[in-house]
């Protein structure tokens, strides 16, 4: 049997191990700090403590992107409380009107196309991530984690279009133990984690399995076990395990830069 425990990292060598990270790049392209989005949950908040604590508060902008009836008010107040904590002001840019000239202007705009207008919504923050970024010479900090990227849970250009992954080679769980370690606000630790393309919508829906599991499963593909293997040791189904393993190679192309046809 395999257990989660497997999977555990000791928070006080990870920590100044991702800080020196954070650090040394910012130094490296002679910019003066860091642009962190937030959006209330639990990788968003363990990157932007992170990253404070790299930088100082006075060299990192924290923005907030919500979208009007679909944005939870709940998760506005625990980024606005967070960065309060942090000593941190942060920039709340509301994105509705700029998806409202969107769907007036680009052809075939759908709100009801979930991955067409999700999509749309991510490389919009990620637009604005930048504008700040450039403005105040700054480096775009991404948040995803190991799980995410793996599964291709992410927007290729969108959330995963940044410049620094401080937490990617970290998998969900690890993600919680930093945030326990670091006294992240609890309501941040205990919400369900969701991308916040449309009311209700979380990860763990999408995904079809809940982020424990899935952290075992890649813990063990990485491992080299099949399939067959994996849902044995697991005791999970197989269709469960293929759903994942088949996210994985079917999100190859996310994970890397553009292919280059050689000819010379």
């Amino acid at each position: 049997m395999v257990a989660l425990e497997d999977l555990s990292i000791n928070c006080q060598e990870i920590e100044p191990k991702i800080i020196e990270f954070i650090q040394e790049n910012i130094r490296n392209a002679h910019l003066k700090g860091a642009v962190v989005s937030v959006s209330g949950g639990i990788d968003s908040a363990v990157t932007l403590h992170l990253t404070v604590k790299a930088l100082g508060p006075e060299n990192v902008t924290a923005i907030t992107m919500p979208e009007r009836d679909v944005t939870p008010e709940r998760d506005i107040m625990d980024v606005m409380l967070h960065c309060r904590e942090l000593n941190l002001t942060c920039n709340t840019v509301d994105i509705t009107p700029i998806l409202h000239v969107m769907q007036q202007n680009l052809t075939k705009y759908e709100p009801t196309n979930r991955i067409s207008s999700g999509n749309i919504r991510s490389r919009l923050r990620m637009i604005i991530a930048y504008h700040y970024a450039n403005l105040e010479r700054r480096m775009v900090m991404g948040t995803s984690n190991k799980t995410e990227l793996l599964t291709g849970f992410f927007t290729k250009h969108g959330d995963g279009g940044v410049d620094l992954m401080p937490l990617g080679d970290l998998y969900k769980y690890n993600i919680k133990q930093l945030a326990e370690y670091l006294k992240i606000p609890q309501n941040i630790i205990d919400k369900a984690p969701s991308p916040g393309f449309y009311p209700g919508h979380t990860d763990e829906k999408e995904l079809g399995c809940d982020y424990d599991t899935i952290d075992l499963m890649l813990y063990l593909w990485e491992k080299g076990y099949g399939n067959k293997e994996i849902s044995k040791k697991l005791r999970v189904s197989i269709q469960t395990v293929e759903s994942i393993t088949d996210r994985i190679k079917a999100n190859e192309h996310k994970r890397r830069l553009p292919l280059l046809l050689r000819l010379s």
